[in-house]
């Protein structure tokens, strides 16, 4: 019997996390440039790959850079990719105090500050997606263009059975996974491990609703994208998705600057893993369109 629920905790521990990644490999004849950039007391660990314009990718819950496998290498083909390891990822040691999005965002955008780059795309998967979402609001003008991956801005935004999960999470459920695995590969403390387990469950388990406005206030033209079996419900997607100025009769009124996919067949392990040239091309046309003329 304990096997047998330990099982079942596994799948909204793992759906929640980014799952069934694979390693990142260099961009063929390239390698990255690498740093620690001091921002709001935490040494956070940067990559660059390839060159163009500017793409800050952000991982999910648990997530490490090499985390994002070919979807990294591909992206990096045609755009200069940021990718961050934010706040006890990684390898950015944590530091004595909680998780938010909010002050993850105020990290990333202290670190675009660092590395003196003006204005980038952002796209975040899950943990990263709210966190895109934050940088959008509180930082606006950083972000060119916004693409949310399984993201939300409310906490009921998700199933109920994946937030019970979540609070249910221990480090021995997660032994062996992708998780754990890049956690002891990366982390300067990798006994911190459960730690972190802990710090995301307090994150998680916390109820917050950010305010419509401040979601009609983004300006940046957005992609939000999920999976029709993903953990955000589908409902929410589309709620979040008028407030960025979607769900409206394009034919009548033209088409609004933001976006919208709902992949099917697909859940939030396998968003990143099993669709990976389309979720890429989705992206590269999304980001290569003219921005919208200002009103």
């Amino acid at each position: 019997m304990a096997a047998t629920s330990g099982a079942l905790l596994v799948a909204p521990a793992r759906g929640f996390a980014q799952a069934n990644a694979g390693t990142a490999t260099p961009v063929m004849g390239s390698t990255p440039q690498t740093g620690f950039a001091p921002v709001n007391g935490l040494e956070m660990y940067y990559e660059i790959h390839g060159s163009g314009e500017p793409l800050v990718l952000l991982h999910g819950a648990f997530g490490a850079i090499d985390l994002w496998g070919p979807i990294l290498t591909s992206l990096a083909e045609t755009h200069q990719v940021i990718a961050v390891e934010l706040q006890g990822h990684g390898h950015t040691a944590d530091i004595d105090r909680p998780l938010s999005f909010e002050q993850m965002a105020d990290d990333v955008a202290a670190l675009l500050d660092q590395l003196a780059i003006e204005q980038a795309d952002i796209a975040g998967y899950s943990l990263g997606g709210d966190t895109a979402l934050q940088v959008a609001i509180r930082h606006p003008r950083l972000v060119r263009k916004l693409v949310p991956i399984s993201a939300k801005y409310r906490y009921d935004g998700e199933y109920p059975e994946i937030l019970s999960g979540i609070q249910m999470m221990t480090p021995e459920i997660l032994a062996g996974t992708p998780f754990e695995e890049a956690y002891l590969r990366h982390a300067p403390n990798p006994e911190d491990f459960p730690v972190l387990v802990e710090k995301l469950k307090a994150h998680f388990g916390t109820e917050y609703a950010w305010p419509e406005a401040d979601i009609q206030s983004i300006a940046a033209p957005a992609f939000l994208i999920i999976g029709d079996s993903d953990t955000v419900r589908p409902e929410h997607a589309v709620e979040l998705f008028r407030l960025l100025g979607g769900g409206v009769a394009g034919d009548i009124v033209g088409l609004p600057s933001s976006q919208l996919a709902i992949l099917p067949g697909t859940t939030h392990g396998t968003i990143g893993f099993e669709q990976i040239d389309r979720l890429v091309a989705m992206i590269d046309a999304f980001l290569a369109a003219p921005m919208p003329e200002a009103a």
